[in-house]
């Protein structure tokens, strides 16, 4: 079966949507490594050990952040399924009649 120029601009959209969103994570993925080097870097300056946890903090934390951005970046259908998203405008088109 032949896909109409409508369904090849559907799946390009979603395609370019899919990108934007794994560019933005790897932007907040390169931020995080930055921010915490230095973060860890600064503490060590001032005495602190590497050992101690309380450098770590921030990371550990952002870090949880991190991991659900790169799930929805990377796996979103892991939650809410595949088309969910297709499901739920066809719903809400269909309730606002």
């Amino acid at each position: 079966m032949m896909q109409t120029n409508n369904e090849n601009d559907i799946r390009y959209l979603q395609a370019k949507r899919r990108v934007k969103r794994m560019k933005g994570f790897y932007i907040h993925a390169t931020v995080y490594v930055l921010v915490n080097l230095f973060i860890i870097a600064g503490n060590t300056q001032e005495g602190e050990s590497l050992l101690n946890m309380d450098n770590y903090w921030t990371a550990i934390f952002w870090g949880i952040g991190l991991l659900a951005h790169g799930i929805s970046a990377f796996m979103p259908n892991l939650f809410l399924g595949k088309d969910w998203e297709e499901r739920k405008i066809r719903e809400l088109m269909d309730k606002y009649k």
